[in-house]
């Protein structure tokens, strides 16, 4: 009887496996493709990284240039490939720690020097990955106009 008790909450368990979280995809090469049409589309020529983060120097800006560790004050406006925009700061920006953010922007916003501006495409690896985060779906690609206010180290 305990040996059909066992085999019982055995299958049980075996049933009540991982079925409904969420299912983890990489998106990487349907991200590249995606921001590729984008930028062939819109005529637009982008520096792509190693991440695989596309990035636009607008302006190069005169300031100094944070690292991956610095706190920056960033004006910005973040959209999805349709145009539709997700958030946007207002124009005396945000401030923050750039550890503290998705890894698009830790390694994008070092490219510009302070009062530099420009773009940042980042794929869905370098921001929340196949989870939603606040309306944002999972596996999107994110734009970010981006204009570096200031840094304080």
């Amino acid at each position: 009887m305990k040996t059909f008790y066992f085999v019982l909450l055995s299958l049980f368990l075996i049933s009540c496996g991982n079925d409904d979280e969420p299912q983890i995809k990489d998106y990487r090469e349907i991200n590249d493709q995606e921001i590729q049409n984008y930028l062939e589309a819109n005529n637009i020529e982008a520096q792509k990284s190693e991440s695989g983060l596309y990035y636009i120097i607008e302006e190069e800006g005169t300031g100094a240039q944070p690292t991956a560790k610095s706190r920056v004050t960033v004006a910005y406006k973040g959209y999805f490939l349709n145009g539709n925009v997700f958030d946007r700061s207002n124009a005396s920006g945000a401030t923050f720690g750039l550890q503290q953010v998705i890894p698009g922007w830790t390694e994008g916003i070092p490219y510009f020097k302070e009062g530099g501006s420009g773009q940042l495409f980042i794929p869905s690896h370098l921001a929340y990955g196949s989870y939603n985060y606040n309306g944002i779906p999972g596996g999107s690609v994110l734009i970010f106009d981006i204009e570096l206010l200031d840094i304080a180290n």
